[in-house]
């Protein structure tokens, strides 16, 4: 067998040191490139922001390759880490090497910021030839990493892979493998099934589902015990989102609500604020919606308009709200809102927990003050998304956020860790639904007397999916290990976020390419999961912006 025999050539012991040595190599490319890139940016000894706009290729390509640096390196302690534990197969090691063999040649080659912009070192100010940085271990990961004979290897073992798991060894512990079962068979018996047709009529989640998911503890996976909820760690919560997204992003997608409302009142609620809505959050009789998004705003929320005054015992919201997600049926809205507005900026916005009564879709918001307009999307769908216009609406005065207006911004802040974590996770799972639905259709598909699996060109689309999947989800769970640990890990959940929403979009449309024409049609599945993928470098940080701020943490030294 091919497999045995190239892992033959080289031992466990070797692929490892190359992998720390390529790990150590690639590092001090990315400290030439940091060097340089802000070399480029400085006035008067400082970042100058018109620089940092003029120069937004260097400085987006400069997170790109620290991302890869870091998704290079979960990579090689996912490996050591499973060979310590006696886990390594040849399937692991094949993943590891054709993944450092990519990676590598793509960061000395280019790498594919998206698919018409491509950086390469020159534009970080790196000799193009990069000598002092190119030991033993890149060379030969280069001549020997993603060949023709280490992906031919992989795809017999992927010929023999069972669908409905990932390919290798996840790296979990027993308590999070026995978690992410239960998921997946929650998720195979109660949503896969249904999840197309749910999609092509635009119909909601049902309520059943939702009940069977609360049931679960989906919804109160990180809140402590005190509140009602699981207490469990980010990465557990990662497990859960991917296995439920790998069946319909939708579904993965309700918890979302739950963890950012549950974040934001842990973080800054006053003690009465958590006891009054935390256990309701965890045991899903409250469903929450963020409602943060303004028309003509996006990521620019220093912006915003929307208007909260205070009358009384209540405040008077007026403005418009738009791309807010499950509002319909919540009945409680994190809002962020501007309570002075002489202050300009982020230090005049607050947050508030809203309450609102449940609508329909004949009457979707029926609550004084309160109305919108559904907007019509192309995928993401089972909850909706809303226009919503206040005049007027009326939130109770103890439910601004921790008690204190001005504090929206920075209450806010401090659930993106865990959101871009999550949706990293949400991007996984979208990532293995393409590559379980193009690897069936491959051996399913027979053209020209054999299985188009058989056919080189389509089983090494798959093999890169397993590959790229692989990074991803090490960069991620070890970005929710940080964030369990109390370190702050805003850097490493953006890169996350970044790489498995780009992963996610590459492998929904090689998988489509498999399908053929038939992956245009509507009726199959993977027509589904191209529109789900395509939102995931676009929501929690478009790709851009968060190739910014990883950039702006790089290049500030705070990393």
């Amino acid at each position: 067998m091919l497999a045995e025999r190239l892992a033959s050539e080289v031992t466990t012991e070797t692929l490892l040191d190359r992998t720390s040595e390529a790990v150590a190599a690639v590092d001090g490319l990315v400290a030439r490139a940091s060097a340089a890139v802000r070399g480029r940016l400085l006035s008067d000894g400082r970042i100058d922001p018109a620089l940092l706009e003029a120069e937004q290729h260097a400085v987006h390509g400069l997170a790109w390759l620290s991302t890869y640096a870091e998704a290079l390196r979960q990579l090689a302690d996912y490996a050591a880490r499973l060979s310590t534990e006696g886990r390594l197969t040849s399937v692991e090691s094949l993943i590891v090497r054709i993944g450092f063999g990519e990676y590598l040649a793509q960061i000395f080659g280019g790498i594919a910021m998206n698919q018409g912009e491509i950086v390469r070192l020159p534009d970080l100010g790196v000799d193009d030839n990069a000598g002092s940085v190119q030991s033993g271990a890149v060379h030969w990961f280069l001549a020997q990493g993603n060949t023709r004979e280490t992906r031919a290897a992989l795809a017999e073992l992927l010929d023999k892979h069972d669908i409905g798991s990932p390919l290798g060894n996840p790296g979990l512990d027993e308590t999070l493998e026995a978690m992410r079962t239960e998921m997946h068979r929650f998720a195979e018996a109660e949503v896969a099934p249904h999840a197309h047709e749910w999609h092509l009529e635009n119909d909601y989640i049902p309520m059943d589902v939702v009940r069977n998911m609360s049931e679960l503890g989906v919804f109160g996976l990180t809140i402590p015990e005190a509140y009602g909820g699981l207490e469990l760690g980010k990465e557990a919560m990662c497990v859960v989102s991917e296995e439920l997204s790998r069946a319909y992003i939708g579904v993965g997608s309700l918890g979302t609500r739950s963890e950012i409302a549950a974040e934001l009142i842990l973080c800054g609620g006053t003690e009465a604020q958590k006891e009054t809505w935390l256990p309701k959050i965890a045991s899903g009789e409250v469903l929450p919606t963020a409602v943060f998004t303004e028309p003509n705003t996006g990521s620019d929320l220093a912006s915003l308009k929307t208007r909260a005054v205070r009358d009384g015992d209540v405040y008077k919201v007026s403005g418009n709200k738009t791309w807010i997600t499950h509002p319909v049926r919540a009945d409680l809205m994190t809002l962020l809102v501007r309570t002075n507005p002489d202050e300009k900026g982020y230090r005049g916005l607050s947050m508030f927990l809203a309450e609102k009564p449940r609508g329909t879709d004949e009457d979707p918001f029926p609550a004084a003050g309160m109305s919108g307009g559904e907007i019509e999307v192309l995928g993401y769908r089972g909850m909706k998304e809303y226009e919503i216009a206040f005049d007027g609406f009326e939130v109770a005065a103890d439910s601004l956020l921790g008690g204190e207006e001005g504090q929206g911004f920075k209450q806010l802040m401090q659930t993106f860790e865990a959101a871009r974590i999550q949706t990293a996770a949400r991007a996984i799972g979208v990532a293995q639904s393409a590559f379980e639905l193009g690897l069936r259709y491959a051996r399913e598909r027979v053209q020209f007397g054999k299985p188009i699996f058989d056919f080189p060109r389509v089983s090494d689309k798959l093999v890169m999916m397993a590959v790229e999947i692989t990074l991803a989800r090490q960069l991620t769970y070890f970005s929710a290990r940080q964030k369990d640990s109390g370190r702050r890990c805003d850097l490493e959940a953006g890169m996350a976020k970044l790489l498995a929403a780009r992963v996610a979009w590459a492998a929904a449309d090689n998988a489509v390419q498999i399908h053929g024409g038939n992956g245009f049609a509507l009726e199959y599945p993977i027509s589904r999961v191209l529109c789900d993928a395509r939102i995931l470098n676009i929501f929690e940080g478009a790709g851009e912006i968060q190739a910014q701020v990883i950039a702006r943490r790089l290049l500030d030294g705070t990393n």
